[in-house]
């Protein structure tokens, strides 16, 4: 049985409800605050890319963009959406905690909570410091992780059930079932996928089992301490001027630099 990140299609259409194109617009704005003289980053590093829908936005606003995946199902379909909307960018198969591409680059991004396939604090780690290996000097990390409250509140922030549309297909997608319970000592839970996609008149059910490591933000501190290699130097609750701690915040998005810079 194929399970969601087999099926790059219905993986992207599950994620269709974000706006990548406004997100890219903000990842770009925060690379004017925080580099120095606000330089336009002139490369760009995805990880854990999936589908690579932002290196392909990226790619079309000129940037020289690289999507990195460990799946081979998804390094095919990025590869193949931008070469049908006539974008230019390298793909790499890799582990985000393993690759060395020998290059550097203006902004590395990790979107969608890709962290949470992170089991361990040394993994964590890892990727952190292969992160820092690759930044530019004048270079930014953003990393995108879920909001605290979503497993650690009573009022999760984001939805674990949804309906899009797109192209005549309409999808039903439900990630995470209330019995899915995270495990207190590991903070690992086994977040069970179901995707319903109904097009032309058939319906199609992918289900599946997506382990989740939930990372707070003390534990984000300490991996980023252990690393050493890098150092905050902004949060945001969104991809906007939203804290942490607003009620209205349903991301944790940390921007970094190389420590010491």
């Amino acid at each position: 049985m194929s399970g969601i990140y087999d099926d790059p299609w219905a993986y992207e259409l599950a994620c269709a409800f974000r706006d990548v194109t406004a997100e890219v617009d903000v990842l770009l704005d925060w690379c004017g605050r925080h580099r120095p003289g606000g330089a336009p980053p002139r490369t760009v590093l995805e990880l854990a890319a999936g589908p690579a829908e932002h290196a392909r936005e990226f790619a079309r606003r000129g940037l020289r963009a690289t999507a990195l995946d460990l799946h081979p199902a998804m390094c095919a379909h990025a590869d193949r959406a931008a070469r049908t909307a006539g974008l230019e960018i390298e793909v790499v198969q890799e582990d985000m905690t393993a690759f060395a591409l020998g290059r550097r680059f203006d902004l590395v991004v990790t979107m969608l909570d890709s962290t949470s396939h992170l089991m361990t604090l040394e993994a964590f780690t890892a990727h952190l410091d292969r992160v820092a290996e690759h930044l530019a000097d004048d270079g930014l990390y953003v990393l995108e992780m879920s909001h605290p409250r979503d497993r650690l509140g009573d009022d999760p922030s984001v939805s674990t059930a949804w309906t899009v549309e797109r192209d005549g297909v309409r999808a039903t997608v439900r990630w995470g079932e209330p019995a899915d319970r995270l495990d207190p000592v590991t903070q690992i839970a086994d977040d069970h996928v179901t995707m319903v996609i109904e097009e032309a008149g058939t319906t199609r059910v992918i289900r599946d089992m997506v382990p989740y490591r939930f990372w707070s933000a003390t534990e984000l501190a300490a991996a980023v301490r252990l690393s050493g290699a890098l150092e905050p130097v902004a949060r945001h609750g969104d991809f906007a001027d939203v804290d942490l701690r607003d009620p209205k915040a349903w991301r944790m998005i940390t921007v970094f630099r190389r420590a010491g810079r």
